[in-house]
């Protein structure tokens, strides 16, 4: 575990305002390494952390879905579940420019542009879980009922 300070991000902002029980993770970022790095060097289930990805159905517009790291999203399942014809991840610049965060520090909290956010419902029955706090290499810990009650998903069952 790093001594530096953990960052301020827009979703800092956000948990804070929202007076969100959280603790500040942070971890040594590596490029494509993605949950199994950031659960590694956590010393946590892979399936506890979080993946904040941004998608967008035919229309483009763009929603964001939380998934376990241990898991990839069924966008064909997700899309019927959500009453979208096709849902696609976004490329990466199109993903920054909706959220405000660079990939790999994408947070589904303080977003840039309001989206609607869809979460694996196995998620919710977790007792702690770890995603991103808006920057690489930067987690943030918390009940899954404190995401649920800031954020408001709309819980599916979309894994592959």
């Amino acid at each position: 575990m790093s001594k530096e300070k953990a960052p301020v991000t827009q979703a800092v902002r956000m948990l804070r305002e929202h007076q969100v029980a959280y603790t500040e993770h942070l971890y040594k970022y590596e490029e494509k390494g993605g949950t199994r790095v950031s659960a590694r060097e956590l010393g946590v289930d892979e399936h506890a952390v979080i993946k904040t990805l941004v998608m967008e159905d035919e229309q483009r517009k763009p929603l964001i879905v939380l998934m376990h790291g241990d898991c990839e999203v069924a966008t064909g399942m997700l899309a019927k579940q959500i009453g979208a014809k096709k849902i696609t991840p976004c490329d990466p610049k199109t993903a920054d420019k909706h959220s405000g965060y660079q990939v790999g520090g994408t947070s589904p909290f303080g977003t840039k542009s309001k989206m609607p956010v869809y979460m694996a419902a196995g998620i919710a029955e977790l007792p702690r879980i770890y995603i991103n706090g808006g920057k690489r290499g930067f987690l943030v810990g918390m009940a899954p009922a404190e995401l649920q009650r800031v954020l408001q998903p709309v819980l599916v069952d979309a894994s592959a």
